[in-house]
C-alpha cells in the first residue's frame, strides 16, 4: 500500500488505521489472553492430531515415518549433537514448552490462585487426587512386565485442551471454574515433572548433572543481582538443557528450571512508572509541534523511546517472558509435537484386540475413570472436612464436569507415554490408542455433563 492510500486511512480524531488494526486496541486482561490462546490452541491441536492420523494412515505414511526419523546435526567444528527429528521435537521444543509452564507456574504461586492457601487447597488437593487415582487403576491393570512402566501415562491433564473445552462454556460456567481449572492443571503439569524427574530417568552421568546443577545456581545468582535482561538467562539455559541431556535426565526439565529462575519483580513500581509517565508525557507535550509528522521531531521520538523503556521496567521479566513465549508454543510447538506425536497407524482388523488389550485399559480407565473418582473424590472429601472452599459461584457438580473434562490427556501424556515405551513401539502404540481415545471420551462426556447441569449467564439489560 503506498504512502499516499496510507494517508487516507486515519480516523478524525488523529489515529492512523490500517486495515484490521482497531481489533489491536481492546484492552484484555492477562488472564482473558491466556484463556483466549488456550482455546484458539486447543482447536488447532485437534486439527493437527486428526492430520497426524491421516498421514500415519495414508499413502503418505512412508514419508511420514522417514521425515520423523530423519537425522539432524548441530555442532561446530568436532562437537556436534546429532538426534531424530523426532528427538529434537520432544527434545528440545518441548524444553520451551516446560518454560512456559514454569513460568505459569511461579505467577500462579506467587500471585494466583495458588498463592494463598485457602484458595490453593481444593486446586492442590484435586490435582494431587486426579494424580494419584488414574495412576493406581493402570498399575492394577499392569502391575508387572513393560507395561507398568506406564503408569504415568494417566496422570497429566493437557491443559489447552481442557480450557479450550471449558471455554466454549464460558457463557454458562462461572469464570471462577476456568480459573479452578487452569489453577489445577498448572499442579497436574508440576506433579508430571516431578515424575519425568524421578521416575523416567534410566542412567544417570554424575558430571554432567554436577554441571547443571552449577548452571541453575548461576541462574538463581543472575535473578539475585537484580539482572533483568533476558539473553544471559537464554545462553546458560542452552548450556543447562545440554547438561542434563548428557546426564540422562530428560532435558526438557531445564525449561522448568530457568523459568523458575526468571525474576518476578519490576525495576519500577506502579506508583514510580506513574510519576515518571507525567513527567514524560509534559516533555512531551512541551516538544510537539502541531501539523509536523513525530519523524521529524528527534525531541519528540527521544521522549517515545525513553516511555518505551519505562513501560517495559514496570512489567516483570516473568510477565513479558510468559507473554512473548505463549504464542509460538501454544500455535506452533504444541501443534508440532501433536503432528510429530498423534500419527498412530490404526488397524481395523485389530481393533477388538487392541481395546482389551492392558496397557489401552489401564490408560483409558486412568484417564476418564481415575480422573473423575480422583478429582472429585477429593474435592469433595476436602469440602465436607472444611479445609477447603468451593470457587465462588461454583456449585459442586460443575467440579464434577471438570473433573471429566481434565481426563484429557493428550500432550503430557503423550509426553510421558514416549519416555515410559520409548523401546516397545507396540506398547506405545496402544498407549497412544488409548490416550485418543480417552481423550476423546473425557471431552465429550465433560463438555455434555457442564452444558447440562450450568445455566446460561443472566445479562443485565441496564449494563
Amino acid at each position: 500500500m503506498s504512502e499516499k492510500r496510507n494517508s487516507r486511512i486515519k480516523h478524525k480524531s488523529g489515529i492512523h488505521y490500517a486495515p484490521l488494526e482497531k481489533s489491536f486496541d481492546k484492552i484484555i486482561t492477562p488472564f482473558e489472553e491466556f484463556i483466549h490462546r488456550q482455546t484458539t490452541s486447543g482447536l488447532l491441536l485437534m486439527g493437527t492430531a486428526i492430520v497426524a492420523l491421516i498421514l500415519a494412515n495414508g499413502p503418505l505414511a512412508e514419508s511420514y515415518q522417514h521425515i520423523l526419523h530423519t537425522l539432524i546435526s548441530v555442532g561446530v567444528g568436532s562437537w556436534q549433537v546429532e538426534m531424530t527429528l523426532h528427538h529434537w521435537i520432544n527434545d528440545g521444543l518441548m524444553a520451551l514448552f516446560f518454560f512456559v509452564v514454569g513460568l505459569e507456574l511461579k505467577r500462579e504461586i506467587l500471585v494466583g490462585e495458588l498463592a494463598q492457601l485457602s484458595h490453593a487447597m481444593l486446586p492442590i488437593g484435586a490435582a494431587i487426587g486426579g494424580m494419584v487415582v488414574p495412576a493406581l487403576i493402570y498399575f492394577a491393570i499392569n502391575p508387572e512386565g513393560d507395561a507398568a512402566l506406564g503408569w504415568g501415562i494417566p496422570m497429566a491433564t493437557d491443559i489447552a485442551f481442557a480450557i479450550g473445552a471449558l471455554a466454549l462454556l464460558a457463557s454458562r460456567v462461572p469464570k471462577s471454574l476456568i480459573t479452578f481449572l487452569v489453577a489445577l492443571a498448572i499442579v497436574d503439569d508440576l506433579g508430571a515433572v516431578v515424575v519425568i524427574a524421578l521416575f523416567y530417568t534410566e542412567t544417570i552421568v554424575v558430571a554432567p548433572l554436577l554441571i547443571a546443577g552449577g548452571l541453575f545456581l548461576l541462574l538463581l545468582l543472575f535473578n539475585l543481582l537484580g539482572i533483568r535482561k533476558t539473553m544471559p538467562y537464554l545462553l546458560v539455559a542452552v548450556a543447562l538443557w545440554y547438561g542434563l541431556l548428557l546426564s540422562g535426565i530428560h532435558p526438557t526439565l531445564a525449561g522448568i528450571l530457568g523459568a523458575l529462575s526468571v525474576p518476578a519483580t519490576p525495576k519500577y513500581n506502579p506508583e514510580r512508572f506513574s510519576l515518571h509517565v507525567k513527567g514524560l508525557m509534559k516533555r512531551f507535550d512541551s516538544s510537539h509541534i502541531p501539523g509536523t509528522s513525530i519523524m521529524t521531531n528527534d525531541n519528540l521520538r527521544a521522549v517515545v523511546q525513553t516511555l518505551g523503556n519505562g513501560v517495559n521496567s514496570v512489567e516483570a521479566p516473568l510477565q513479558k517472558l510468559e507473554h512473548v513465549w505463549h504464542m509460538p508454543v501454544a500455535y506452533i510447538i504444541i501443534p508440532v509435537f501433536a503432528l510429530a506425536n498423534a500419527g498412530i497407524a490404526l488397524d481395523m482388523s485389530s481393533f477388538a484386540a487392541t481395546f482389551t488389550h492392558p496397557v489401552m485399559l489401564g490408560v483409558t480407565l486412568g484417564l476418564v475413570l481415575g480422573k473423575f473418582i480422583g478429582i472429585a473424590g477429593v474435592s469433595w472429601l476436602l469440602l465436607k472436612l472444611g479445609v477447603a472452599e468451593l470457587p465462588k459461584d461454583t456449585r459442586f457438580t460443575q467440579i464434577a464436569g471438570v473433573s471429566l473434562l481434565a481426563g484429557i490427556g493428550f500432550t503430557m501424556s503423550i509426553f510421558v507415554a514416549q519416555l515410559g515405551f520409548q523401546n516397545n513401539e507396540d506398547l506405545l502404540l496402544m498407549a497412544k490408542t488409548g490416550i485418543l481415545f480417552a481423550s476423546l471420551v473425557a471431552g465429550l462426556s465433560g463438555f455434555i455433563w457442564l452444558y447440562l447441569v450450568s445455566k446460561p449467564a443472566v445479562v443485565d439489560p441496564n449494563n
